[in-house]
């Protein structure tokens, strides 16, 4: 809500002149001032009813050879104990990114993660309290890097398979279903699967990945045999054992040939 200020004067010829100030708040009304003709404008915020906007961050990591996402256990009604994925309500100061991240570190002490919007979901019923609408970011990366813990927000956190959840509260599960399919789409073309490896693997590496998230088995020569020829990997020129074969070459990503995939 604003606040209408005016400031008046005498001009020329004895006319009054207007500047522009701040608009003032009231309760329940947003009035602003039209610059020029002096017209003023009211809004009443109570006109229609409001839903809460809440964020909520999925996280998604390879761990163990296994797709994994980050959730945390409520600590309060609505759906005390359940697991959840991370998140909560918006103040009116911030963006929704901003809400985001102070969320994701409130509730599991993570922070300085790039973070993609993915979709909102907005069905009438999705929370018992309100009519709430979620807006839901997605970060996949590399476990190892992060510092994970239960902070202020949460009874607990953990790392689970997408592919064993527990029972989620609210509509998560939908949420977590809606990020895999969209997860597998992107595998196409992006490179968003570079984000699970380190900076230098093999193709059995990158194969694995792919694998896991698509949750089947890939024919190995047909795989390799896409994968160069987009000519998105570079040989390093190193090799790596791989258990009892001879050594695998290492590559790395090439974001110059990214628009080929």
């Amino acid at each position: 809500m604003e606040e209408q200020s005016e400031a008046m004067g005498s001009g020329i010829n004895g006319r009054e002149s207007r500047r522009e100030e701040k608009p003032e708040q009231h309760a329940g009304v947003q009035v602003s001032e039209q610059v020029g003709n002096g017209e003023a404008h009211q809004y009443d915020v109570n006109k229609y009813e409001r839903p809460s906007v809440t964020v909520d961050v999925l996280m998604m990591s390879l761990r163990q050879r296994d797709l994994q996402i980050l959730l945390i256990k409520r600590r309060a009604w609505p759906y005390e104990g359940m697991w959840a994925i991370p998140g909560g309500f918006i103040n009116m100061n911030e963006s929704l990114e901003s809400a985001a991240k102070r969320e994701l570190q409130e509730e599991t002490g993570v922070q300085d993660v790039y973070l993609e919007q993915l979709y909102t979901f907005g069905d009438p019923g999705r929370d018992p309290r309100t009519r709430v609408i979620t807006v839901v970011y997605f970060a996949l990366l590399d476990s190892e890097r992060l510092q994970v813990r239960a902070a202020s927000d949460a009874a607990d956190v953990g790392w689970f398979s997408v592919y064993e959840l527990p029972q989620l509260a609210f509509d998560h599960q939908e949420i977590v279903d809606y990020a895999l399919n969209r997860l597998r789409n992107k595998l196409e073309y992006t490179t968003i699967a570079f984000n699970l490896l380190p900076e230098q693997f093999t193709l059995r590496e990158l194969q694995r990945v792919y694998e896991i998230i698509l949750h089947r088995r890939l024919d190995k020569r047909n795989f390799r045999k896409k994968i160069l020829s987009t000519n998105i990997l570079e040989d390093t020129g190193a090799k790596k054992m791989e258990g009892t074969h001879r050594p695998a070459r290492l590559y790395r990503f090439n974001p110059a040939a990214e628009h080929k995939l």
